[in-house]
């Protein structure tokens, strides 16, 4: 059977890596309250959405070094229903970016066009739940 890198982020991947997780982390999450299990299993969801879209989008580039000035940048935008009308935002940035201090980053021209998409939709939630935007 032959799997498309999308199929990194189907429901059964992201349990099987969830799963992985809680066994790593048993001895931990046995000593855990339930509210504190949600929390775990709801964070390592978003850890394993992260590690599986950076695997899914290197199988979907040629091979390439984070030190390759030439090698086209990426970011990953993963939208995922988290139960009711919530929606999580999953974002993996290829080469990482780089921290400018002071708030300010550098990336490629698709993570910038990236992060111009995230930060409006940051900035749309804050206006329609009554905060200034900024």
């Amino acid at each position: 059977m032959t799997a498309s890198p999308d199929d990194l982020l189907s429901e059964a991947a992201l349990n099987a890596a969830v799963t992985s997780l809680v066994e790593r982390n048993r001895h931990h999450f046995e000593s855990m309250t339930e509210p504190e299990r949600l929390d775990a299993v709801g964070h390592w969801r978003e850890l394993a959405v992260s590690v599986l879209t950076a695997a899914g989008a290197a199988l979907q580039l040629p091979a390439q070094t984070d030190s390759d000035p030439s090698a086209p940048g990426r970011a990953v935008v993963v939208f995922e229903d988290a139960g009711g009308d919530q929606v999580a935002v999953h974002a993996s940035f290829f080469p990482e970016l780089e921290d400018l201090g002071g708030g300010e980053v550098a990336g490629t021209p698709a993570q910038a066009t990236a992060l111009e998409l995230l930060q409006g939709m940051a900035e749309a939630a804050e206006e329609e739940d009554g905060e200034p935007g900024g």
